[in-house]
């Protein structure tokens, strides 16, 4: 039997075929993904921790903040400075307590390669140092620009630097609060480990993209992890988390999703000398979207003792340090702009199972420390070398009230004063109570005939006694104002307070809950 031949153009286009076939299986398994960073941090957790040694000279070491602030990236360098892409890199060198190089690569289509540390990339300004020996250094870390608030303009949008450290800002924003990979054993008395992200992966972004992923290496003396991060610009820039967590050893505190900010002082808190500024903080309060439906509201203090809250939850919807007071009124400060500094919110992806949320609050004497600390702390946790996952979605907003839903009314104010009576010659005398005003606002709520009947639900802890809990409508806000008033047994131990407000069976407002701190 005669078999014909394949024609020229046939064989060609077979030949084709199989060479696109062929290229898109190359392709499909080099692929890089966190699995690759996950395979490192999954060998890493399997062997003895190797701590990082600096290989800062003295001169970089010992500098003082100011003068790490010198050492700037030279901008006309920046990295994909000259592709076509909304999204460059620009580094920040070693210098201070950031005396650990980083090692960051760059991810394309079909190949990996390491950003290489050079001098050149900056400018050190005034600062001494030894040209010889800076050629041997690296990168503590590194920063993403786009044209965040218009176009043509470079703008910062994210950072990471520090241990396991980022922060990014939305449209109109200025750097505050810092979310972290991971934390462990924080305000434990065997004193907290701070996880480092030791390698990072950069994807290089298409001309088109909107988004840039990037992923990293985790490594502690107790635990690895492998994380991606997808960041999208925006009026709300959000970050959407995938890790993969591995224990080298147990841990007494697992901190997931940590956020860390500070606050100084505030409406609840106010200063202890006079300050011009009525608040300082970059965030003042916890909110928590429980799985039973809740919400809860935590402002937060500037306590005289560490102080560890502790709110059990089962699948949490959400929870964040909130930056809700928006008005430059209540800050008066141009420097420092803590009216647009935004709230951080965690949307965990599927469900987390049973834990806690654990709101941590240090004492500070200035405003330079952060000594908030928020974070999801899992109920039980596998063997050492099992891997946890966890998915979560973090928006850096300064729309606080559209992460409710309009049903429920939430806490605009928290004001504390002397507690006072007024006598029958009209004088406010002081009788010993501490007073809280509280402010509730709703989409819903305003909607609200001023005569609807509203009630108060109030419970306060064994340390202190009720002796006013009344509620008034607010015309100015539209909403409803809580006058509460409490004497303290004890001044050296805290008080637990609990509100909301009801109308008939109704819960018309998420739950304020207060813990005033000791005064000794």
């Amino acid at each position: 039997m005669l078999i014909k031949s394949k024609t020229k153009k046939e064989n060609t286009l077979r030949w084709l075929s199989a060479a696109v076939l062929l290229a898109m299986y190359a392709n499909n398994s080099w692929a890089f993904s966190i699995d690759d960073v996950a395979k490192q941090a999954k060998d890493l957790a399997g062997k003895s921790f190797e701590a990082p040694k600096s290989n800062l000279p003295s001169q970089l070491r010992d500098m003082k903040y100011a003068d790490y602030q010198q050492i700037q990236f030279n901008h006309d360098k920046a990295y994909w400075g000259k592709l076509k892409t909304p999204f460059k890199l620009e580094f920040y060198h070693q210098g201070m307590y950031f005396d650990v190089p980083v090692k960051l690569n760059e991810v394309t289509a079909n190949t990996v390669k390491e950003i290489k540390y050079n001098p050149e990339y900056f400018n050190f300004g005034s600062v001494q140092h030894d040209p010889e020996t800076v050629k041997n250094l690296g990168f503590a870390g590194f920063k993403v620009l786009y044209p965040l608030n218009s176009k043509g303009k470079d703008d910062e949008i994210t950072s990471f630097l520090g241990a396991s450290y980022f922060r990014v800002i939305g449209e109109g924003q200025v750097y505050g609060l810092s979310a972290r990979g991971l934390a462990i054993d924080t305000a434990l008395p065997s004193g907290e480990e701070f996880p480092r992200f030791k390698a990072y992966w950069i994807e290089r972004p298409k001309p088109q993209d909107k988004q840039l992923v990037i992923y990293a290496l985790l490594d502690s003396p107790r635990a690895t992890g492998a994380y991606r991060f997808v960041i999208h610009p925006g009026r709300e820039s959000v970050v959407d988390v995938q890790s993969k967590v591995y224990l080298r050893d147990s841990v007494g505190k697992l901190g997931v999703a940590p956020l860390t900010s500070m606050f100084l002082f505030g409406a609840n808190q106010p200063s202890p000398v006079t300050n011009y500024r009525p608040s300082l903080h970059d965030s003042d309060g916890l909110s928590i979207h429980a799985g039973n439906g809740e919400w809860i509201w935590r402002p937060l203090n500037n306590p005289r003792h560490l102080a560890v809250s502790t709110f059990t939850v089962e699948n949490p919807k959400g929870f964040g340090l909130l930056q809700r007071g928006r008005e430059f009124n209540q800050y008066q400060d141009l420097d420092d702009r803590y009216d647009l500094r935004p709230s951080g919110w965690v949307e965990p992806q599927g469900d987390w199972g049973k834990g806690r949320i654990e709101l941590v609050e240090i004492p500070t004497a200035d405003e330079t420390n952060d000594n908030i600390v928020a974070f999801w702390s899992p109920e039980t946790l596998p063997e050492p070398g099992k891997e946890m996952n966890f998915k979560y979605r973090l928006h850096f907003t300064r729309d606080e009230d559209q992460l409710h839903s309009p049903e429920t009314a939430w806490v605009k104010n928290t004001l504390r004063s002397t507690g006072d009576v007024k006598q029958s010659n009209l004088v406010r005398q002081p009788d010993g109570s501490i007073a809280f005003v509280v402010d509730f606002n709703g989409k819903e709520m305003s909607k609200l005939p001023e005569n609807t009947p509203v009630t108060p639900q109030v419970s306060v802890g064994k340390n202190g006694d009720v002796v006013e809990q009344t509620v008034r409508y607010n015309p100015v806000t539209k909403g409803w104002r809580l006058i509460l008033r409490l004497k303290v047994k004890d001044a050296k131990q805290t008080t637990e307070m609990r509100a909301a407000l009801m109308s008939g069976d109704k819960t018309l407002t998420e739950t304020w809950s207060y813990q005033l701190p000791a005064n000794e």
